[in-house]
């Protein structure tokens, strides 16, 4: 799976906008179908409130936050996964990438064009979920006509493609139905068959509310269609006004930017939402190192265990992992210096099968 996040959506959604905002990267935007073809991509840093701290604290040379890739992928439309306004081609992007943020439009303007020429939230998300399975069924069709092959073979390969059928019948009903893959509980032993198609609908999904500046507080009611859908589906929405993001990205100090979003009645910006949401649909966690040269944000996975996090910084701290030494960053707030923290017995050494947790401070002791 990518570890990053695709934008995707019709034409005209505000997925470019949103993207050159959030990356503050000049992705091609323009009031017509079809104008980004290739995917732009852009390295995005997480924001992380617990960095600046550690920052104000230690007062290192230099600070590094955790990063999350964003793909801004072309629109999609009715009959892409049958090659409809180069559907194909965008439909192997969106494979590509671990999680979907899938832009919907929630505000009017007749300035703007609308692919089916009406603001109707509920059959954009339609239109897009029924091309993304669509897609998937053709997957799982050819995937059937090889396995069928099977049943006639050895004794334990027919076992074997005879299981695959099932799963692949389960998928064949729900995907001809519109529903996503995601939406199927299957076994340990099937999800093992399912992640080896790679099908687009099994991805987590995340929805956009795209919505106008008057909005950008509390949603309006396009906005309201799109979260009642989501928690139908047991995704999360967010409300995004792209249009406001964009000014705010182009304000050139943190200050400016927090003056912008007072004056917009904001608390923080809809993109530091839409950032924190996809690193953690991605699974994505943080520890951190911190002291006098550097305090860094790092990037681990959830579930990984010391050795896994300390591969993270360099492949010989995971080869040569010894032990580590870790702290939580809410103890380090309070008792302020790590000579307290020994002091205090919070200091723990933690060895090769400690899970890494969110927000831990560490440091690994090694020998290659």
């Amino acid at each position: 799976m990518g570890l990053n996040c695709g934008i995707v959506g019709l034409p005209n959604v505000g997925k470019s906008t949103i993207f050159s905002a959030v990356t503050s990267a000049p992705a091609e935007a323009a009031n017509y179908p079809f104008c980004t073809i290739e995917p732009n991509v852009g390295i995005v840093s997480v924001p992380d409130r617990r960095l600046d701290n550690l920052s104000a604290l230690f007062k290192p040379k230099k600070t590094v936050p955790a990063i999350v890739e964003f793909v801004d992928i072309a629109g999609l439309v009715g009959g892409a996964s049958k090659g409809e306004g180069l559907g194909n081609k965008f439909l192997s992007h969106i494979r590509q990438v671990g999680v979907i943020a899938h832009v919907v439009r929630c505000f009017d303007d007749k300035d703007i064009i609308h692919v089916s020429n009406k603001v109707d939230p509920a059959s954009d998300i339609e239109t897009i979920n029924i091309e993304l399975a669509l897609s998937d069924l053709e997957t799982v069709e050819k995937r059937k006509v090889k396995t069928e092959k099977l049943l006639h073979a050895g004794k334990d390969a027919a076992k074997a493609a005879q299981a695959e059928l099932e799963v692949l019948e389960m998928l064949g009903k729900a995907l001809s139905d519109g529903k996503p893959a995601r939406s199927i509980e299957f076994t340990d032993d099937q999800l093992a068959i399912v992640k080896d198609l790679q099908l687009i609908t099994m991805k987590k999904q995340l929805y956009v509310c795209n919505v106008d500046e008057e909005s950008a507080k509390d949603g309006n009611l396009y906005s309201k269609v799109v979260e009642e859908i989501a928690a139908k589906e047991g995704s999360a929405a967010i409300v995004v006004c792209g249009k406001l993001e964009s000014e705010i990205a182009m304000l050139e100090t943190q200050e400016e930017r927090n003056e912008f979003l007072e004056m917009a009645g904001l608390e923080e910006s809809g993109l530091v939402r839409l950032i924190h949401a996809a690193y953690n649909l991605l699974g994505l966690r943080t520890f951190f190192t911190a002291g006098e040269d550097e305090c860094r944000a790092w990037t681990f996975h959830d579930g990984d265990k010391a050795p896994q996090a300390a591969g993270v910084i360099h492949t010989d701290f995971e080869k040569g992992f010894i032990k580590a030494e870790v702290y939580s960053y809410d103890d380090i707030m309070e008792l302020k210096t790590e000579q307290q923290i020994k002091l205090a017995g919070k200091l723990r050494i933690e060895g090769k099968e400690y899970v890494v947790q969110d927000g831990d401070v560490m440091h690994f002791r090694f020998n290659v």
